[in-house]
């Protein structure tokens, strides 16, 4: 400044974080059920390490029958709401997910179900479904695994 030539050292650090889900409880099975007939569970979505607000949505497997049919058996919902909001001391709320699974016809299925945030951030846990059938009814069992 003043035509005074000044020289600083500027030294910057930081943490970088990557946004996360926990899952509670960290699997998920589904009564069995006959066929037809809904199975629901809850699971409780924790978000760690969240520095804005984000929603989450669901990415639900299509699955092809025996017949060349297309189906989804699963659907989602978040009776409070699907928002992540931060708290002043920057941590996030937790959501509750109902994931119910209901199918008229036989079928076996091993797959994802995506649970991803408002930025398309896939970098989160992610619940896998494992389908094993019982005669005419269905056994449901959920594994945490990371992307």
């Amino acid at each position: 400044l003043n035509n005074n030539p000044s020289q600083y050292k500027l030294t910057l650090s930081g943490i970088l974080r990557s946004p996360k889900i926990n899952f509670h409880p960290p699997f998920l099975m589904l009564m069995p059920v006959p066929l037809d007939v809904e199975s629901e569970a809850v699971v409780t979505i924790i978000p760690q390490e969240f520095i804005r607000q984000s929603r989450i949505r669901v990415k639900l497997p299509e699955l092809e029958l025996a017949d060349g049919t297309r189906t989804c058996p699963f659907s989602v919902q978040f009776p409070e709401g699907q928002d992540i909001v931060l708290s002043s001391d920057g941590t996030a709320n937790e959501l509750i997910c109902r994931i119910s699974f209901r199918s008229s016809k036989p079928m076996s299925f091993l797959g994802d179900m995506l649970f991803i945030d408002q930025e398309e951030n896939r970098l989160l846990e992610q619940q896998t479904i494992v389908f094993l059938p019982y005669t005419r009814t269905w056994h449901c069992i959920a594994l945490i695994k990371k992307l």
